[in-house]
């Protein structure tokens, strides 16, 4: 080992014989065991500490003694460590006096050496257990080969107890490099790509990452469109519009959409459509009006739910695909659960569950979140039927969940958008700001690879793009003429983004192509 510590890289932060270490047990662990030994031979450090290579070579020789004179020279070893590593080692030992026929020997390990070393009264009576135990397996049986592979597992244990310096943790340079790739992906605000990271150079997406240039405008609604959901396979997208239908579109490979069908059967304009999460079917809320449950491949209304009295605000899919709840903006109805048969399974009413403007259920089907009396939010545990509330100052007018079922947003009257954590380990919600919203339902959702965006519609006739590490938006898109009220982000192709505005049209979003173009924001 070099005598003195000398620091290379440009800004000085890195020990040479820790790097060279590094080095050197990357190429062992990746099987160029003579380049390693090579390195090793050249620049005088081995990748193993001087006191593991002395345990080591005492191990393979049975040198229990020596083992435990070399541990006690550690100065720097906790007690609690050092206790984990000796409780191995006479395990071991005792194994062998075992198998050796030598239980006097093994009785009086037990009985004089190991009282001595501070391993604590639980480690003592484990290894008296252990004694038993190895007692009764005929350890007599375990040959000279066996003690040999005994001996290698004890050294990998070892290898996983020890602190660096001692042993250094496994792959420890591929660890530092994807820490370090991690890192920058993390500061990448524009970061939406599967693609592998490139360790040739600093990590630094552009725009073009992001659903930025209109690619495609749906015209086939005849009025208003409301809202808009992409399939959970990301191949299919379905709209609803206040000219009373629904229309499910087709995502073809090469990313364009195609009309597939129309749902012709509410007498009400369609404020919500809720895919089930095999996608085999869709659920649809009339404005003031019933709840229909579609069949996606042939078109069929196979159910419709409630009667003229039971007025619906939206629905959400339990994981199975068989069971959903909706809510209702009536206070006595609250919110109910339904099968695809039209049985009632479960109801939620009374006093504590007024009027319910907004559900979800979290994509595992652990929690159900609601927005009721306008500026609450009850999430509710299906599992242990605790439930907490939160409070907003201002009016809420939708609710969206991460795929992830960690987070929901919330968007608020008074222009923001909050994000909470489902767990409730957060006191304040992250804020996102930008946007234009007042008197109008605007709808946002999560979106792009591992949800790190949040996108939003707004009165301005704008679509925003929010990193969900940054209060303010990345990108605002503009083309729409009218109010934008729902956009929806594909969940399998990250670079498509939907939005559905009063100007009768949708528009899909993709990834520009233009080489040099400037961010619009105002």
């Amino acid at each position: 080992m070099e005598s003195s510590v000398t620091l290379i890289g440009p800004k000085g932060l890195i020990k040479r014989h820790e790097f060279i270490r590094v080095i050197i047990q990357s190429l062992y662990s990746l099987g160029y065991r003579k380049s390693a030994s090579s390195v090793e031979s050249e620049s005088g450090i081995s990748y193993k500490s001087a006191d593991f290579e002395l345990l080591e070579s005492q191990i393979a020789e049975g040198n229990w003694n020596g083992c435990i004179d070399t541990l006690n020279g550690i100065k720097e070893l906790e007690d609690e460590t050092r206790a984990s590593v000796l409780f191995l080692m006479f395990k071991q030992c005792l194994l062998e006096c075992l198998s050796c026929g030598n239980d006097s020997m093994a009785l009086s390990v037990l009985r004089k050496q190991v009282p001595t070393l501070r391993l604590g009264k639980e480690n003592i009576c484990n290894l008296a257990y252990s004694l038993l135990y190895l007692k009764d397996m005929e350890p007599s049986k375990i040959d000279d080969n066996a003690i040999f592979e005994l001996r290698k597992r004890l050294l990998t244990e070892l290898e996983q107890l020890l602190p660096p310096p001692i042993v250094l943790p496994e792959r420890r340079l591929e660890h530092l490099v994807e820490t370090a790739l991690t890192a920058q992906i993390d500061s990448c605000i524009y970061h939406n790509s599967m693609e592998a990271v490139s360790v040739y150079e600093d990590h630094c997406c552009s725009r073009q990452q992001l659903p930025t240039e209109t690619i495609q405008i749906l015209t086939e609604h005849e009025n208003e469109v409301w809202f808009v959901q992409f399939s959970n396979n990301g191949n299919y997208l379905a709209s609803s519009s206040s000219d009373c239908t629904a229309i499910i579109w087709e995502v073809l490979e090469d990313g364009r959409l195609t009309f597939k069908r129309t749902l012709r059967s509410h007498q009400n304009p369609v404020s919500f459509v809720a895919w089930s999460p095999d996608d085999t079917k869709l659920l649809t809320c009339g404005n003031g009006e019933v709840l229909k449950l579609w069949d996606v491949e042939t078109g069929t209304c196979n159910h419709t739910f409630g009667d003229h009295g039971f007025i619906v605000s939206s629905c959400a899919w339990f994981p199975d695909s068989k069971r959903f709840v909706c809510g209702s903006s009536d206070p006595e109805k609250g919110i109910c659960m339904w099968d695809c048969d039209g049985h009632e399974i479960k109801t939620w009413r009374g006093t504590r569950m007024p009027k319910v403007l907004d559900l979800a259920v979290t994509p595992d089907g652990e929690h159900l979140i609601s927005i009721f009396s306008e500026k609450d939010i009850r999430i509710f545990n299906l599992v242990t039927n605790a439930e907490r509330v939160i409070s907003e100052e201002h009016p809420i007018t939708s609710l969206s969940v991460s795929f992830d079922s960690k987070f929901f947003i919330v968007n608020l009257n008074s222009q923001e958008i909050h994000l909470w954590d489902v767990a409730g380990k957060w006191d304040k919600a992250l804020r996102y700001m930008g946007h234009k919203q007042h008197k109008y339902v605007i709808r946002s959702c999560f979106g792009g690879l591992d949800n790190s965006f949040i996108a939003s519609g707004s009165e301005n006739s704008q679509v925003y793009i929010w990193n969900r590490r940054n209060a303010r938006p990345i990108e605002i898109l503009s083309g729409h003429l009218m109010t934008v009220n729902c956009v929806s982000w594909n969940p399998k192709r990250h670079q498509m983004l939907a939005s559905a505005s009063d100007d009768h049209t949708i528009r899909i979003w993709g990834a520009c192509q233009s080489k040099n173009i400037e961010k619009k924001l105002n």
